[in-house]
């Protein structure tokens, strides 16, 4: 079945961020990818670190147009980002559809800003749990992956929006290797859009945050590396560390470990964690914080 997504929906993204940011050495000051226009008004979906912290903000129509924007709001648990449009778009706004009915095998497209777009076919529905404290119940993974994913909206069979693109990974299948991109379900945002239009965020405590980088191996949450300045190096929580416990609980995978993390209350609550560090086992207490409150707040331009 040809899928028909409206190319004039969907834009370039390009954001600066100060070289001062937060997330500067990490993502970089200069960042580019794709959105898409979600209401009549200039509103603009995309992935959210294209924007976190940005203080200048352009969109780029397919017919070349330059469009003044502004970075209206983050989510941080669905990864979604919010983009206003300072000035008359003219582009229609895509229709929302619904992840939750996408089932493997369904044909599907992921377009860019620039003109390309990748027909491709779901792999797989399944929980995705990220490095940097994030965690998806179910994400959808697609392949043939696209080239120029981040913020890239995915297009259903009849031509609704079913999510955005975030990353790409590699998957292997049959003792081959593929390359396949995580898009984020568009099913997280209705939820939340009213509040992230009015506030800027969700109305609910943020969660509470180590600023650990971690991966699971055989089972085991391991450090990778730990943010200068933030809750888990002031703890003393260093590179090569294994979690094995938080509060009474055992650490059983990545996911579990975020789960346990988030449920043991809002942001600014003391984590107590098990390590272990070469062989022998320690006790952390980590007093932890709100990622937000680290991060460089949008100035409307």
């Amino acid at each position: 079945m040809a899928i028909n997504p409206n190319p004039r929906s969907v834009v370039a993204v390009r954001a600066t961020v100060p070289e001062d940011a937060f997330t500067a050495g990490a993502l970089g000051t200069l960042r580019e990818g794709s959105g898409v226009v979600i209401r009549n008004d200039g509103l603009v979906l995309t992935i959210g670190y294209l924007i976190t912290e940005a203080e200048e903000v352009w969109l780029t129509a397919h017919d070349g147009r330059v469009i003044p924007a502004h970075a209206l709001a983050y989510d941080q648990e669905s990864g979604f980002g919010l983009v206003q449009a300072l000035a008359p778009t003219g582009l229609p706004a895509v229709a929302l559809g619904d992840a939750g009915k996408a089932r493997i095998g369904d044909a599907v497209v992921l377009a860019d800003g620039i003109g390309r777009a990748v027909e491709a076919k779901i792999v797989t529905k399944q929980e995705f749990a990220g490095y940097w404290e994030y965690l998806l119940d179910e994400a959808i993974f697609i392949a043939p992956a696209h080239p120029s994913w981040g913020g890239a909206p995915l297009f259903g069979a009849d031509g609704a929006l079913l999510g955005i693109g975030s990353l790409r990974l590699q998957m292997s299948r049959a003792g081959e290797v593929a390359d396949i991109n995580m898009v984020v379900p568009i099913d997280l945002l209705p939820p939340i859009l009213d509040d992230l239009l009015t506030r800027g965020q969700v109305a609910k405590p943020p969660r509470p945050w180590l600023g650990a980088l971690s991966a699971e191996s055989d089972g085991k949450v391991v450090v990778m590396s730990v943010t200068e300045g933030g809750p888990a190096a002031k703890a003393g929580l260093r590179q090569g560390d294994v979690i094995s416990e938080v509060r009474d609980g055992a650490v059983d995978g990545l996911a579990d470990f975020y789960r346990k993390l988030w449920d043991s209350g809002s942001a600014g609550t003391e984590i107590p964690m098990r390590v272990v560090r070469d062989g022998r086992e320690t006790w952390l207490r980590v007093k932890s914080a709100d990622r937000g409150s680290f991060l460089k707040k949008p100035q409307l331009q």
